[in-house]
């Protein structure tokens, strides 16, 4: 009995393995040599890099993968991307311009003027091997399809219907054959009430662009989008292979209300004879879905340096207003 307890013990103990190594418990991965402690392998070099293109656009981010050769030539990689047994809490990062996660993702802001003209910086070092360490830049690129999304606000939804009583059960009535007496008739279940309709969607709102071009290396749409209630969106569109798309849709109607259901007749009395069931009540009838806003007009004013270079900016408003064109001196916008 014993050793049958023990061995149940450890049979529970090796199926909870997997839960603990999908968890990220690192103590137990390096039990079960998912994981290794940089401490314990002798790993001379490290190299780092991008898992993806070598360049990162404003708003992306892209996994890093670090790689390590220890004194007998094997090579282990970090977690993640790099699909290896290293773990990022193991090493300490540091970043100028892009930030860092403790996942190792590297990240790029949005905003294109706080990485216009700059490169960003990586180091990566490992607390347990003070001699290594990994330094490498990130180049910024701006030729990939950015899009900028505007939508009105979306209608309410309609109220559910309250669902109707059900009907009281009849009263129960006498089955003596020498003194009978009918059950009582079951109360009908009343109406379930109607859904309210969906508020309409509002429109899309007006938005406004302003398009320059920056020539330092090489030529570049500076671009500047606003919008009521909205705040001011920037982007850096590199015209050869980039692109800026403008949406301005207006929101969706919002969806009905359900009727309610109809409350159940009551059941009749039992008795001599029974009494009848009462009717069910009518189910409501359900709300009509609002209408969805109309697309909103786009207005864009270009520098005439920039109209060689117009086909890089795409306007998605259907239904809407035409995009409106306006070429006059537009002065850098940062």
């Amino acid at each position: 009995m014993i050793a049958s307890a023990r061995f149940l013990r450890t049979l529970s103990f090796f199926a909870f393995l997997p839960i603990l190594a999908f968890t990220g418990c690192g103590s137990i991965q390096v039990l079960i040599g998912t994981k290794v402690h940089l401490a314990k392998t002798p790993v001379t070099t490290i190299e780092a890099q991008l898992s993806g293109d070598p360049g990162l656009a404003p708003g992306q981010k892209e996994p890093l993968i670090a790689s390590f050769t220890a004194s007998d030539n094997k090579i282990y990689t970090t977690e993640g991307a790099g699909k290896g047994k290293i773990m990022w809490s193991e090493l300490t990062t540091t970043a100028t311009v892009v930030t860092i996660n403790k996942k190792g993702v590297v990240s790029l802001a949005r905003d294109p003027r706080l990485s216009d003209g700059k490169t960003g910086h990586v180091t990566i070092t490992v607390p347990t091997h003070p001699g290594l360490r990994a330094d490498f830049d990130i180049a910024f690129r701006y030729d990939v399809p950015f899009i900028s999304n505007y939508a009105g606000a979306d209608g309410s939804n309609g109220i559910n219907g309250s669902n109707g009583t059900d009907g009281s059960s009849g009263s129960i009535g006498s089955m003596d054959p020498n003194n009978p007496s009918a059950g009582g008739n079951g109360g009908d279940g009343t109406s379930g009430g109607d859904g309210s309709n969906g508020g309409d969607g509002s429109d899309g709102p007006p938005v406004q662009v302003f398009v320059t071009l920056r020539t330092v290396e090489r030529p570049l749409l500076q671009v500047g989008i606003t919008a009521p209630a909205h705040k001011e969106r920037f982007y850096l569109v590199d015209p050869q292979g980039g692109s800026l798309t403008i949406s301005d849709v207006g929101g969706s109607g919002g969806r009905g209300g359900s009727g309610g259901k109809g409350g159940r007749g009551g059941s009749g009395g039992i008795g001599q004879p029974n009494g009848m069931d009462g009717h069910s009540g009518l189910d409501g009838h359900d709300g009509m879905s609002g209408s969805d806003g109309r697309a909103g007009p786009i207005s864009v004013t270009y520098d005439p340096q920039a109209k060689p270079y117009l086909n890089a900016l795409k306007f998605k408003n259907p239904g809407g207003p035409a995009p409106q064109m306006h070429q006059a001196p537009v002065a850098p916008l940062w």
